[in-house]
Order: C-alpha cells, then sequence, then structure tokens
C-alpha cells in the first residue's frame, strides 16, 4: 500500500514554525558570524537548560489535555526558598540571620517538596473536585504568589554561597553543569514517558480519561502524580535560575509558563491531549530560545521580541488545534 504523500500544505502545518526558525538561523549566521560561534551556542544550552526542566514538567500535563499556569510563580518560589536557605553568613542582608547555609543538595530537597506539594494540592482539585485545570492551576499560581510575597516579603535575595552559585559556573567535561543536570532530567523523563506504567498511565488519560478509567487507569491517582511531579520539576529550574543569577525574587519565572507550554505545543505536543514526546519538548524549547538569540543578533527591538513570541505562540497554538479537528 503507497504512503500518504505530504503535501506542501500540509508540511507547513506540521512544521512551518520549525522551517522559518531555520531559515532565521540561517540568515543571521551569513549576517552575524558570532552567531554561530561556540561561545554563543555554549550560552543558548545554557539558557535552555531551565527552560527545557519546565517544558518537560508542563508536558505531563498537557499530554492528559490540561495544562499548569502556575509553573511561573513555583519557579519563584523555588527560587526564593533556595535563596533565603543558601545565603552567606556574613552577608549584610541575609534572610536567616543566625542560621548557617544548609548543604545545597538538602536545600534542593525541600525546595522540591516543597513545591510537589503545591502541585499535589492543584491535582487533587483537578481529579478528585473535577475542577478544570486552566482554573485549578491559575487560582494557585495567584495562591503560590502570595504565599511568596509573604516569605519573603518581596526582598530580593543575593549573597549566596559559592557552592550554588557554583552550579551556574562550574563544568564537568567542559560542558556547565546545568545543562548536564538538564540532561539528566531529560533521561529520566523519558524513561519515566515510555518505559513506567506511570508513563502509559499519562498517555492513556489524555487520549480518553473515561475509556482509561474503564480499562481500569487509576486516573485520579496518577493526574495528582503528574502534577506534583511538574511543580517539583518547576522548584528544580528556580534553583538553577537562582544560581544562574546569583539572586532571586519573587518576579523570577514569571511567564515562563506560556513560553513553556508553546515550546512544547511546537515541539508535537499536543493541547489535545494524547500524544507528546520528551524530543518534542527539547525541539520546542530549542526553537524558542534561538529564535530570541537570532532576533537579539539582528538588532530587534527588544520590546518588539515579545510581539514575535507572542505571535509563534498563537501560530503554534492555532496549527495544533487545527492538526486536532483535522484528525477528527
Amino acid at each position: 500500500m503507497d504512503k500518504k504523500k505530504l503535501s506542501f500544505k500540509d508540511i507547513m502545518i506540521n512544521y512551518g514554525v520549525i522551517i522559518i526558525v531555520v531559515l532565521l538561523v540561517i540568515y543571521t549566521g551569513i549576517t552575524s558570524k558570532n552567531f554561530l560561534s561556540v561561545n554563543n551556542l555554549t550560552n543558548i544550552l545554557m539558557n535552555m537548560s531551565s527552560r527545557l526542566v519546565i517544558a518537560l514538567g508542563i508536558a505531563g500535563c498537557i499530554i492528559t489535555a490540561g495544562c499548569d499556569l502556575s509553573a511561573g510563580r513555583m519557579i519563584g518560589l523555588g527560587g526564593c526558598i533556595a535563596g533565603t536557605l543558601l545565603q552567606k553568613m556574613d552577608y549584610s542582608q541575609k534572610f536567616f540571620p543566625n542560621m548557617k547555609p544548609m548543604n545545597i543538595f538538602l536545600a534542593l530537597l525541600i525546595v522540591m517538596l516543597v513545591c510537589a506539594l503545591f502541585g499535589a494540592v492543584t491535582g487533587f482539585f483537578i481529579a478528585y473536585l473535577n475542577v478544570p485545570p486552566f482554573i485549578s492551576t491559575m487560582a494557585m499560581m495567584e495562591i503560590v504568589y502570595g504565599i511568596n510575597m509573604i516569605y519573603t516579603n518581596a526582598t530580593p535575595l543575593g549573597g549566596y554561597v559559592s557552592s550554588y552559585t557554583g552550579i551556574a559556573s562550574g563544568r564537568f567535561l567542559g560542558i556547565s553543569y546545568l545543562i548536564w543536570i538538564a540532561l539528566l532530567v531529560a533521561v529520566i523523563t523519558w524513561f519515566i514517558f515510555n518505559m513506567t506504567r506511570h508513563g502509559k498511565y499519562m498517555y492513556a488519560i489524555g487520549g480518553n480519561p473515561q475509556a482509561a478509567e474503564v480499562a481500569g487507569v487509576p486516573v485520579k491517582k496518577t493526574l495528582i502524580i503528574i502534577y506534583a511531579k511538574a511543580a517539583a520539576m518547576y522548584g528544580l529550574a528556580g534553583f538553577m535560575l537562582g544560581a544562574k543569577a546569583g539572586g532571586a525574587s519573587v518576579q523570577l519565572g514569571y511567564g515562563y509558563e506560556m513560553e513553556a507550554i508553546a515550546a512544547c505545543t511546537i515541539g508535537g505536543v499536543s493541547v489535545s491531549g494524547g500524544r507528546g514526546k520528551v524530543s518534542s519538548a527539547i525541539i520546542g524549547v530549542a526553537v524558542f530560545e534561538i529564535l530570541k538569540a537570532a532576533l537579539q543578533f539582528l538588532g530587534v527591538n527588544s520590546n518588539a521580541q515579545w510581539i514575535a513570541l507572542g505571535i509563534i505562540i498563537f501560530v503554534a497554538i492555532s496549527l495544533d488545534i487545527r492538526k486536532y479537528v483535522a484528525r477528527k
């Protein structure tokens, strides 16, 4: 039986955004000699690292036909908790004046557990009270932001110990620790998605939650785990961003959730549920970071870059919905 050939229209619907970005990269590489330099590519990979962790977390929510608007505020909470636990003793504006800096691994564990707790609450409302993910995560977004404001009193944090900031500046085999962390998270996520019962449950729920429940899938429990796991990954991303910036505030991670959702969609994670891979998140995040870097090298006004990113988000979601309708 002959395989169905893709028309130009089909190619543009499925890969149009990626093709446009590739052409932009070629043009920028020709007109800006430093764009394809090792230093710039390394910077792009470092910027991708925390964004990829966020996208991998939110991908699980999208695969179940949900979303997570609380991701950005969770990132801010994670970064601020880490910042208050990892300041130098002699820092003049130390948050806990008499507390010694915590072990970075213990601090990371606390950050991820706290964020996971909030994610589990979100998942509970979605699973047991049938609150739509959009509403549930939007409510949690406001709650987490308020808690973070009260916790930090909206005070910027800094003065971190070198063992924490060293996560961003340190290298192993010539590659930043941040990139290694992102790769490790990607491998673990791939294993969960493809090799575990939880991953199979996740795709089943995204395809048809009613049929999945009839087939014996623990839908409610799985949803809670998915949102808790995603929130833990947002906490990890906040931890990474705090180390990279050498500081944090309640505004850390603001708006990152929309970029992560769009990145997943560009790469092939369907907002209608049931479809998506780890590679989808990687491709989508790469497209976004390369696009931002290219626009900067081309001298596009920084404010106008937001317009370009917004158009990309609009087109990506629109094309995904079009593909969903076509499949139906």
